[in-house]
């Protein structure tokens, strides 16, 4: 060991191990264009009002979503709905399909496995 370097206390590499353990967040570290793409995703998710709508999307049991459903379970209006619908698709996180006047939603499942993935300990 150097003149004046210190070993790390028992304490804090134990503590490192377990957040290794615990709370790895990827295998490898990730490249510029990945975690720009999964910062997207979060970004989109970390609003409380998206987040309920895609879980409410996503336990369908049809697996999609109209949109004129989703209003009254939110308690906001159809254009608060419709943007928060936009930025979940913006993300990659739903697809959509127009059927007559009406806007259908699906999570994109690939993607929110990769989400999982990334997070996965």
């Amino acid at each position: 060991m150097a003149t004046g370097a210190r070993s790390p206390s028992p304490t804090r590499t134990r503590a490192r191990l377990e957040v290794a353990a615990c709370c790895s967040v990827v295998d490898a570290p990730i490249d510029d264009a990945t975690a720009s793409d999964l910062a997207s995703a979060f970004h989109a998710l970390a609003d409380p009002v998206r987040l309920r709508l895609f879980s409410l999307i996503a336990t369908q049991p049809e697996g999609e979503a109209c949109a004129c459903e989703l209003v009254e379970p939110l308690g906001r209006s159809q254009p608060t709905v419709s943007h928060h619908l936009k930025v979940l698709y913006e993300a990659g996180l739903v697809e959509r399909e127009k059927r007559g006047t009406w806007v259908w939603y699906s999570v994109r499942g690939e993607r929110l496995r990769a989400l999982r993935e990334a997070l996965r300990p």
